[in-house]
Parts: C-alpha cells; structure tokens; sequence
C-alpha cells in the first residue's frame, strides 16, 4: 500500500510516492508565474501520472492558502493568482478516480512531523514554517487542529508594529527592510559577516516575540521550525532567546524545547498523511 504526497508552492510543485517511512519515487515540475488554472491543474494531473500505480491508496495535497476540507475546494492563493476558487478534489478524483484529500502546507508540515518526525513521541506541538511568509501547523493531543476554515495558525497575520508579523518574522524581513535576499545574508553570516550577524539577531527578537503569543495561546512540549529560513537557526536562536526573557512563565520557558526539522521532505510525507484516516 502507497499514497502519494504532493506539496504545491508558489513557484514549484513538489511530489512523491511514499510506501511506509519512505519517499520512494520523486516527481517535480516549475509552475508558470501567471499559469491559468487549467495550466496549473494540468502540471499537478502530469506529476499524478508520473507516480501512480495499482498499490498507490490515496493522495494528499498542501496548498499555500485556506482549504474546504470536506469540498477538497482550495481558496485564494496568495502565490497563484489564477487559483481563487479551485475544487481541485472533484477534478483530481474525476479524472484519477481515486481518493484525494487536501489541507493547509504548513498543516501537511505539522502532520509530516508528526507521523515521521520530530513530533512522533510528542502530544503537541507547533510546527512553524518560515519562508517568504509565516504560519503555523497545531498538533493537539496527537490530531491536527485546522479551524473551521483549515486556517487556525496564521500567526503571520497577527498585527505587530506597523504591519504585521509576517513583515518582520519570514524573508519579507530580509527583501523589505533590509533589501536583500535571506539566503544571500544566511552565506555571509556564515562567512563572519558581523553586519548580517546582527540582522539574524534582529530577526530572532521579532520571531521570538511571535513565539511568545504561541506559547501564551497553545503552551505546547515543543516547537519545530521548518521552512528555508529555519536553516538560519543557528543565527538568530539568541535573539529569540532575549525576547523569551519577556515572557511572563519563565518555568514554562524552561521546559520549552525549539528543534528544527531535519527532513526535506516533511511536508510531502504531511501531505500523503491525510489519506491515512481513510484507509
């Protein structure tokens, strides 16, 4: 038994067949900057092609944006601007004639965490990507919250400062206040870079200011950060250690655990996870 995981982003679509713990076959594909819907839906039909056989059970769908569960219909995403109103659901399982099943990216990050990472001796936690936005996936009691909306944990569109702390707390920080490119600071900082040094620690005070509000809302074992940028954690850790020193339960800092993820291929696997209550 197979299911495939499929992880949409903004500018690529990323898929694989997974058969136990194991990413087994890949398939990847660019999506056009102002692809039609059909062009895009097209894209995600070739990549199915490509991985599926008679043992593949299900498929699992992250998407960048809120999702009708139930409908499988996918809403305004932020990143494909011709994908306002999709019912992706109803046309994959059409034309496949299998079980397709779709949440929220960073919901199918926090699964992949649970089902086959970090999170798998853990009752909850809080899985958070950060890349050229923010948000959170919520494990409780080993089930993934989703909000009525699948949109519970969109820590970014909480007001901060003059914005919001997406501006301040994912590569926004780096392209609209500092004018460059956060994978670009991340090498100088490695190379000894004093000046992008001190960014990563500006940047840790912002993201641990949004790490106290999920601490004071969800109090969980343990937060595990994903996403491009979490690779910089060696950067900006003090930084959110200084904002922790705010936090008013200084115990429950204490036993907080901050890990990052260690597999690339979490959100896939998060991804495939959803069919597993259907099989």
């Amino acid at each position: 038994m197979s299911y495939i995981g499929i992880d949409l982003g903004g500018t690529k679509v990323r898929a694989a067949r997974i058969i136990g713990q194991s990413c087994k076959t890949y398939a990847e594909s660019l999506i056009p900057k102002k692809g039609t819907e059909k062009e895009i839906i097209d894209i995600i039909k070739e990549i199915i092609s490509k991985l599926l056989d008679k043992n593949v059970k299900g498929i699992g769908i992250g998407v960048p944006s809120l999702v009708d569960q139930k409908l499988g219909i996918v809403y305004d995403v932020q990143n494909i601007p011709s994908w306002k109103k999709v019912l992706l659901k109803d046309v994959l399982e059409s034309h496949f004639n299998i079980s397709v099943f779709i949440n929220n990216d960073v919901n199918c990050f926090a699964l992949g965490e649970l089902n086959y990472g970090l999170g798998k001796k853990l009752n909850s936690f809080v899985g958070i990507s950060i890349g050229t936005g923010i948000a959170g996936g919520i494990i409780i009691n080993k089930k993934l919250y989703n909000g009525f909306n699948s949109g519970a944990g969109e820590f970014g569109m909480l007001s901060y400062k003059n914005k919001n702390y997406e501006h301040y707390c994912s590569g926004q920080f780096f392209d609209k206040i500092h004018g460059v490119k956060g994978e670009y600071l991340y090498k100088r900082a490695k190379d000894g870079d004093s000046s992008a040094i001190k960014i990563f620690n500006v940047f840790g005070e912002h993201l641990g200011n949004l790490l106290t509000q999920v601490m004071y809302t969800y109090d969980p074992e343990q937060i595990i950060l994903g996403g491009s940028i979490s690779e910089a954690f060696g950067f900006f850790k003090k930084g959110i250690q200084r904002s922790f020193k705010n936090y008013a339960y200084q115990n429950s800092i204490s036993n907080l655990k901050i890990n990052v993820s260690n597999d690339p291929d979490i959100p896939i696997k998060g991804a495939a996870s959803l069919c597993f209550n259907f099989h």
